[in-house]
């Protein structure tokens, strides 16, 4: 609005406006409009990739007296200290360089309190299972439903939340008898380890497709709605290879008891730090 000097009067004025699009070519739009699209997809897929969150811990997890407070001493201690049946989680930061450290969680092994993993699966990075090879012949069938929980407890994670890798740890490999084997005993260990748990878990799928529940195959008091043990290999039949929840790694490993001769002053845990290293914690 303005007043003319000369009559006084007021002069309402209209701005005009001026499209941005004026002067564009038809292809020049189209150019833009394309490029507002992808830029829009681009800024969608990164936020959606954000959204999915990872932990950055270890879960140690497995059955009683299958070595892993010993693991988790002997990793931020470099020795290994004195241990019993623990009935409570500990946790502590485990060195794997100068400058890197990763908190890890050892969950106990006690089928009461076992499931206490689940208040950290959050948190969680990777899972390490341990098993201890030495003993796992007589008690696969424990050992495999203790698995199987944590297998249906990490596909029930919702689409916003990462996965956890998950490794398969054969400890007291050290144990093993080689005999006539041309093999290592890391390498029958995590042969054994292997084998047994893939029977198992196909007996308790089984046993589940069939409608006839594996209350009889666990622990007593177990629940029979469990999932988890979806294969993408012929017939469904369980594989670690073909499980659909994820890779699963294995690895062997020991620790040294006692005094030990220099020569025998061998880093048992050695493929457990590569792993994690891999994962770059």
């Amino acid at each position: 609005m303005t007043v003319d000097s000369q009559s006084g009067e007021t002069i309402s004025v209209t701005p005009e406006v001026i499209p941005v699009t004026n002067g564009l070519s038809p292809q020049t739009l189209l150019l833009l409009s394309f490029a507002l699209v992808v830029g829009l997809l681009t800024v969608i897929a990164f936020s959606r990739r954000k959204s999915r969150s990872r932990g950055n811990a270890l879960l140690l997890v497995g059955p009683q007296d299958s070595g892993k407070t010993a693991i988790i001493s002997t990793l931020s201690y470099n020795q290994t200290l004195p241990s019993h049946t623990s009935l409570q989680v500990n946790t502590c930061l485990v060195p794997l360089s100068p400058s890197q450290f990763v908190p890890v969680v050892d969950i106990p092994g006690h089928p009461r309190i076992r499931d206490q993993f689940q208040e950290h699966l959050s948190t969680a990075r990777a899972v390490a299972f341990v098993v201890d090879t030495s003993t796992i012949s007589r008690n696969g069938s424990i050992v495999a439903e203790h698995l199987h929980h944590i297998l249906h407890a990490i596909t029930s994670l919702p689409p916003s939340r990462e996965a956890p890798a998950l490794l398969i740890l054969a400890h007291k490999c050290d144990l093993m008898k080689t005999g006539t084997s041309s093999g290592s005993p890391t390498e029958m260990a995590i042969s054994r380890v292997r084998t047994i748990l893939e029977r198992e878990l196909e007996m308790r799928r089984v046993a589940q497709s069939s409608g006839m529940g594996i209350e009889g195959l666990g622990a007593e008091g177990e629940r029979s709605d469990m999932g988890g043990l979806e294969c993408s290999g012929p017939g469904g039949i369980f594989k670690f290879a073909n499980w659909e929840g994820g890779e699963v790694d294995f690895a062997g490993s020991w620790v040294n008891v006692g005094e030990l001769k220099a020569e025998e002053n061998i880093d048992g845990l050695a493929s457990l730090r590569s792993w994690l290293e891999q994962l770059s914690l």
